[in-house]
């Protein structure tokens, strides 16, 4: 009986792995959270989220969560930075235009609509821009068109990662009685869920323009990244 019981515990049983996952997410979770809270940087420390994610899922499932954030974090820092500013001041600019819009009436509010469609595009590529930053090495604008890229590849694929990105923070954001327990799931591990989530969607998409790695995940380069050729 014992041995089952230490068998069943064992890191490298079923339940030994799922819970290693587990407190992989917990705890890149954790982090995402503290160094979002200067909101300037939820764009670095969203990819450094993703960047956790895929090195779990390329090795055997054994990291520091907490070290590889930070990896993360300090080698996308620029790059994602720039890109989350421009986007809050798009988003800020495209809020005021439709305040205006709305309020104008008439034949502005076709521009309103032009501006909805235009957020929808910016929300897509954002949310591939992130994984993709984490996982390739390459300027803000390649990065972006290879995000475009793997987005209209598999269009059941997008439908799936905007309903779990969008639909929880919708319901998040209404639901007024159960807030509590939503804030309690953000906080323990519902972005690293969502990140683990896209990350196992993408992967495979990702791979064939990826260098080998070892049994940790590692990419056979010195900063764990690779720049992606033409595709």
């Amino acid at each position: 009986m014992s041995e089952k019981l230490q068998g069943f515990l064992d890191n490298d049983s079923m339940f030994g792995r799922l819970m290693t996952r587990c407190g992989i997410v917990i705890g890149a979770n954790l982090m995402f959270i503290l160094f979002s809270l200067p909101v300037v940087t939820i764009g670095a420390s969203w990819v450094a989220l993703y960047h956790v994610m895929l090195k779990t899922l390329r090795g055997d499932g054994v990291i520091n969560p907490f070290k590889q954030f930070w990896v993360g974090f300090k080698t996308n820092f620029k790059q994602a930075t720039i890109y989350w500013i421009i986007l809050l001041a798009l988003i800020l600019f495209g809020c005021v235009d439709v305040k205006f819009c709305s309020q104008a009436g008439g034949v502005m509010e076709y521009f309103m609509y032009a501006i909805y469609v235009l957020g929808i595009i910016a929300l897509i590529i954002t949310l591939y821009l992130m994984p993709v930053m984490a996982a390739f090495a390459n300027t803000i604008p390649k990065l972006m068109r290879n995000a475009f890229y793997f987005a209209i590849q598999k269009p059941v694929r997008l439908v799936v990662l905007l309903f779990f990105n969008v639909f929880p923070l919708y319901l998040t954001y209404t639901d007024v009685h159960m807030q509590p327990l939503y804030a309690f799931l953000w906080f323990i591990g519902g972005f690293g869920a969502i990140a683990l989530l896209g990350s196992s969607m993408l992967l495979p998409d990702f791979v064939p323009y990826l260098p080998p790695v070892n049994e940790s995940g590692n990419f056979i380069s010195e900063d764990d990244q690779t720049i992606m050729d033409e595709l």
